[in-house]
Formats: structure tokens, sequence, C-alpha cells
């Protein structure tokens, strides 16, 4: 077992006591940036992102770059929203933007490994506080994300936090090819 799983390992909580109020492993305040926020926090978000990313450390650059060229590209759109979750330092962060009236695409949900496997089901779970902050700071819309079918791990963790499958097409067939569409009511 490496350094670094071992570490993970002796900092889950034990599975019998029972949980209540806000998760005390991950962040107290969850907060908007604004896009020039964004801008000057592009670094530590793009370092988040790949240290959550569950892929080794050297293939971590690659991952960081795309990480903020996507979410360079996605705060241009109207209405582009992002928040972050810190105690002392930035600990998670999510992001969407409007698609129309009704919709609004998460695109990126970024906590750490044991935020989708600590009691996803529970209000409060980091990731359910983020994306329903999110939907909430909309006006309450339905929110849509995309996932890849052989995601399995991603696609778990969204279902764990109350997103549902788009229904397949009615004759049996893949709607929209090698990704899911999920959706998150308000």
């Amino acid at each position: 077992m490496t350094k670094h799983a071992l570490r993970l390992v002796c900092e889950r909580p034990h599975p019998l006591r029972r949980q209540q109020g806000p998760s005390p492993w991950e962040a107290e305040r969850v907060r908007p940036l604004t896009r020039c926020q964004v801008t000057d926090h592009l670094p530590e978000l793009g370092v988040l992102y790949a240290a959550n990313s569950g892929t080794a450390p050297w293939e971590w650059d690659q991952l960081r770059r795309a990480f903020l060229w996507r979410l360079r590209l996605d705060m241009r759109r109207p209405g582009f929203s992002l928040l972050i979750a810190e105690n002392s330092a930035t600990t998670a962060c999510a992001y969407g933007f409007p698609l129309s009236a009704g919709l609004f695409a998460i695109r990126e949900i970024v906590v750490r490994p044991r935020v989708r496997e600590l009691s996803p089901e529970r209000d409060w779970n980091l990731a359910r506080r983020l994306q329903r902050r999110l939907l909430g700071d909309h006006g309450g819309v339905t929110g849509i994300t995309v996932a890849s079918r052989s995601d399995l791990r991603t696609l778990d963790a969204l279902r764990s936090w109350g997103w549902r499958d788009v229904a397949a097409a009615p004759y049996g067939g893949p709607l929209f090819g090698p990704c899911r569409i999920l959706l998150l009511d308000p």
C-alpha cells in the first residue's frame, strides 16, 4: 500500500459512527466566485481537479490543462456559475450554466473520493450541497449533465447524489451513443 493510499484509509471515519449535520470531513463554507475570482483561482482549481481525478500523479498535468481549458470556455457562457467549498483551503468545486428555461447544465462536480463514498444519499454530503446550491441559485431549475457510459464510478456517484437517467429510446437502442444524460430535480 502506498503512503498516499494509507493516509486515505486512515482518514476514513469509523463506519459505525452516525453522522449528523454538515459533513465534518469536508468544507464548512460553500460560496460562489465571480468570473474575476475564478480567474484568480485557476491554478488552485486545476490542481484540485487533477488531485481528485483518481489517476496517477504523472497524469495530473494533462488532466489539469484539459480541465482548465474547458473551464475557461465555459466561463464565457451567459449565466456561468462556480461554487467552491472551503475550510482552510479549497476542498471542492462545482460549476455550470443555464441551457434553456428550466435547465441548468452542471458541467463539473469536483470532490474528494471519500465524499463520493461517505453517505452520498445524506443532505450534508458536500457534492449534494454543491449541486443543490447551484440549482437553487438559478431559481430551482432542473440539473442536466452528461457522463460516459463506460465511467461507472462517475455514474454510480451521480446516481447516489440523486441524478436519474434520461429514458432510453422507445425501440430499445441507446439514445445518446457512448454517453448517458442524467437529470437532477430541484
